[in-house]
């Protein structure tokens, strides 16, 4: 009795075991079925994305039809990985939901700027862009995006590199304020020397080829230090250190941070606590200062990057504000562009400016790590856009204005002669 209980139990069980083996393979065949058949639908079409409908050719400062004084041309931010070949997943990796190494790896950015601040441009047009939270400097070839970098650990030491300058020979000096330091590269990116005497928070930098000097904002010591860019040794001080940012008389700093060169070798220096500009001439004499604090263009809020262009106009770039503003070198506001955001010729945490020798402008953003590249049209080519204007139109007046007798209506009385 007990003998066939037990038989009939095992049968049962065996029925419940193969039942629940078909329920679920047939569950699986459903699942993958389902799974080719949502394959095979078609995809649903992608909203349009606005950004992909503007003609990034035609943004222009200031609007027309006023002549283009700086026109929008391309931006570096990050590369993303492109895989040698596309390895094709399989049905039940897609119905999992993995990925293969390779879409991995396709998301993730070659290099990525995340703190661009100093910038410089070297005589071959290559651009460069220190980033201390990377620890490198990126090498753009600005035609055609290609990166290379001179990397911390690599190439050199790096701490904290904030500031760049290229002279004439194209020698790299590059500013660490981690480090106290100023490293300097040949034109082979190979470390020639540094600078060390009398540096404690080294920032923006420029180079006057001309009398072969090193200027450097310390913004830590309310200074712009003076160095032979060739011996690279110490030759003076431009503001006094050791007051605690709190000096506002002019010829004096509250945290200066970046400076520039005029034609005549003045040099133009962002007081960024004291929201000025001041200027000085090549033995340190002070000239003239002007700026004040405010929120709206032609007042400052942190000015930082600054510099001049071909004809001698002072371009400053404000931290706050997230504007670019055009002066000149009394003081005026000519034009600005920018204000808060992502899209072309807007800004966040704007840090860097810097103009090179082809009329190309360069910004800096903090936050996006995004170098925006604009490019600046002088005096000439606006007053050469408006003579061609002119010509136009007077050429349009004339071919519009009757001329000769042949062009005159008929004179006459008749009755056959008037509309019926």
């Amino acid at each position: 009795m007990k003998k066939n209980m037990f038989r009939a139990m095992s049968k049962a069980a065996r029925i419940t075991a193969a039942t629940i083996a078909l329920l679920a393979f047939l569950s699986f065949v459903s699942t993958a079925t389902y799974a080719d058949k949502k394959k095979k639908a078609p995809e649903a079409p992608k909203a349009p994305n606005v950004l992909d409908s503007i003609d990034y050719s035609k943004i222009v400062w200031p609007a027309p039809p006023a002549p283009t004084r700086i026109k929008y041309l391309n931006y570096f931010c990050c590369e993303k990985y492109t895989p040698p070949s596309a390895k094709k997943t399989s049905w039940m990796d897609r119905m999992a939901g993995t990925q293969t190494n390779e879409q991995a790896q396709a998301q993730k950015p070659v290099f990525a700027l995340w703190t661009p601040y100093g910038l410089a441009v070297d005589s071959k047009g290559n651009l460069y862009v220190a980033d201390g939270k990377v620890g490198a400097i990126f090498v753009f070839n600005t035609d055609t995006k290609d990166v290379d970098m001179i990397k911390n650990g690599v190439h050199a030491r790096f701490g904290d590199i904030i500031g760049l300058a290229v002279d004439d020979a194209d020698r790299l000096f590059v500013s660490d304020t981690k480090l106290h330091r100023i490293l300097v590269f040949d034109k082979n990116r190979k470390v020639e020397g540094q600078i060390s005497q009398g540096v404690v928070d080294p920032g923006g930098m420029v180079v006057d080829n001309e009398n072969r000097f090193l200027y450097v904002a310390d913004p830590a010591q309310d200074i712009v230090l003076v160095y032979d860019a060739d011996r690279l040794n110490f030759i003076r001080k431009i503001g006094t250190p050791g007051k605690a940012h709190a000096l506002t008389e002019i010829g004096e700093f509250s945290m200066p941070s970046n400076v520039a060169l005029d034609a005549d070798n003045n040099v133009y220096v962002t007081d960024t606590y004291n929201n000025r500009v001041e200027v000085f001439d090549a033995d340190g004499n002070f000239i003239r200062a002007w700026g004040k604090a405010g929120d709206r263009p032609g007042t400052f809020m942190r000015p930082k990057g600054i510099a001049i262009d071909a004809d001698g106009h002072v371009w400053v770039a404000d931290a706050m504000q997230d504007r670019v503003q055009c002066f000149t070198q009394e003081g005026l506001l000519l034009m600005w562009l920018g204000g808060h955001g992502t899209l072309p010729g807007y800004f966040q945490t704007l840090a860097g400016l810097y103009i090179d020798r082809n009329n190309r402008m360069f910004t800096s953003e903090q936050y996006p790590g995004r170098v925006q590249m604009f490019r600046y049209f002088t005096d000439d080519e606006a007053r050469a856009e408006l003579a061609k204007r002119k010509a136009e139109e007077d050429k349009k007046k004339s071919d519009a204005k009757p001329t000769g007798a042949a062009a005159a209506p008929p004179a006459t009385d008749s009755a056959a002669a008037k509309p019926q």
